[in-house]
Order: structure tokens, then C-alpha cells, then sequence
């Protein structure tokens, strides 16, 4: 009866611990698999924050620059309307206006530009087309169809004749119109004497610092004073590459 009782209690204790060791083992489990997935879930709530901070510092940037990109372009066009400080403008050197050239005179004369004093006429509206044209047939009128500049070596192109000579940086002028606004012409001086060539040419092309000029216009002459009276006559020279409607639709522009 003793040894009965006692198989039944052994099997009874055998079984107990069977079922604690079971239930220790699921519960176990579950925690580690709730810590993973925890784990994992902060993972991407950090990944998302990280992702959401990279895409407001890229907003961030994006608006920055723009703003600085419209902040500039509020400048240049000030400058380039006649509007600046002293201490803005800086020396350049002739590199600046390197390149092959053409006048655009012939593009006047010719009707290319016709749209031009149109354009004018409808969005300025202080003259006619016609009015704007015998303007600028003033401004324009050259017989100096071609200027190539090679470092410090200046080119003409007049009646089919070439004439070379090396030019130096003569400083720049700070000059007022009657508008209000102002302008910048930089001088460069002929360093020997040369058949055909004026003593000096001054350059204006709306920019008062180093950069590379798109068009500009040209004064030259014998008097380096005279010639910073000459508001009538500005020969215009554009690259030489465009064709007469892109310099028509980039005159547009502007």
C-alpha cells in the first residue's frame, strides 16, 4: 500500500514539474519575441525621425538657396539698372570680354530688331517702335562690324581691313546720368601705338566686378575724358555665334 501510495506520488511530482518546466519555457519565448519585435519597431520610429529631420534640413537647404539664389538675382538686377555702392565695384582684367564679337548694327538696319522696338513700344511706352529705333540706330551705329579680344591683344574689323594692338588696364570710372542711376566704364590704354587703333576703349557692361560679359557696349577714342561724355553713340557687340533672332530675343529679356 506504502509503495503504491508512493509510485502515485512520484508520477504526481514528475508531472507537476513537467508542466512548470512547459510553462517556463512558453513564457520565455513570447518575452524575447515582444523585445524583438520592440526593438525592431524603435528601429523604424528612429528611421523615421532621421528620414523626417534629412527631409526638413533638405527643405531647409532647398529654401535657403532658393532664397539666397532671389536674393542675388534682386542684386544683379539692381546693379545692372544702375543701382550700387562704391565699394561694390571692383577691377577686372580684359579677360572678361575675351572672345569673338559682332556688332549689332547691321542686325538694325536690317529689320531683325524690328521686334525689338515693338516689345519697347507695347511694355515701356515712353516712345513708338520708330521713336525707339532712331534711338538705338544712334546708340548702334558703327562701322567697326567685328572686335576679337585674345588676352591683352585687341582686334578691329572695319571695311574688311583687321587692326591688332595690346591694350592695358587703365583703372575704371564711376559715371551719373541724368536718369538718377549710374554706370561703370572700365578703361584699358593701347600700349605702342598701332595704325588704326584709338588710344583707348572703355567697356560697359552693366556688371561692376569680375565676370564673364554676355554683350557689352564700347567707347573708344584719342581722350580718355572726352570720351566719359559719350552717352549717345554705344557701339553693341554680342558673340558672334548668335544669329540675329537670338540677339533680338535675349535684347527681349533684358
Amino acid at each position: 500500500m506504502k509503495i503504491l501510495f508512493a509510485k502515485r506520488l512520484g508520477i504526481f511530482m514528475i508531472g507537476l514539474l513537467l508542466i512548470l518546466a512547459g510553462c517556463q519555457t512558453s513564457g520565455s519565448s513570447k518575452g524575447e519575441s515582444n523585445k524583438t519585435a520592440t526593438s525592431s519597431s524603435a528601429g523604424e520610429e528612429n528611421s523615421s525621425n532621421t528620414q523626417e529631420q534629412t527631409s526638413e534640413f533638405h527643405d531647409h537647404d532647398h529654401d535657403h538657396s532658393h532664397s539666397h539664389s532671389h536674393a542675388h538675382d534682386e542684386e544683379t538686377e539692381k546693379i545692372h539698372e544702375g543701382y550700387f555702392k562704391n565699394s561694390q565695384v571692383k577691377d577686372r582684367s580684359l579677360s572678361d570680354w575675351e572672345g569673338d564679337w559682332q556688332s549689332v548694327y547691321p542686325y538694325l538696319q536690317d529689320g531683325t530688331l524690328d521686334e525689338v522696338f515693338s516689345y519697347k513700344s507695347k511694355h515701356e511706352g515712353d516712345k513708338t517702335a520708330e521713336e525707339y529705333k532712331e534711338y538705338y540706330k544712334k546708340g548702334y551705329k558703327t562701322d567697326v562690324d567685328r572686335i576679337v579680344i585674345q588676352k591683352d591683344t585687341v582686334s578691329f574689323f572695319k571695311n574688311g581691313k583687321e587692326y591688332s594692338g595690346k591694350y592695358t588696364y587703365d583703372g575704371y570710372e564711376i559715371l551719373t546720368y541724368d536718369a538718377g542711376n549710374r554706370g561703370v566704364r572700365y578703361i584699358f590704354k593701347l600700349a605702342k601705338k598701332a595704325e588704326g587703333l584709338p588710344q583707348y576703349i572703355q567697356f560697359s557692361d552693366h556688371s561692376i566686378y569680375p565676370t564673364k560679359a554676355s554683350h557689352y557696349h564700347l567707347y573708344w577714342g584719342e581722350d580718355r575724358e572726352a570720351l566719359l561724355d559719350e552717352v549717345k553713340n554705344w557701339p553693341t557687340y554680342y558673340p558672334s555665334e548668335m544669329d540675329g533672332h537670338d540677339i533680338a530675343h535675349d535684347m527681349m529679356a533684358h
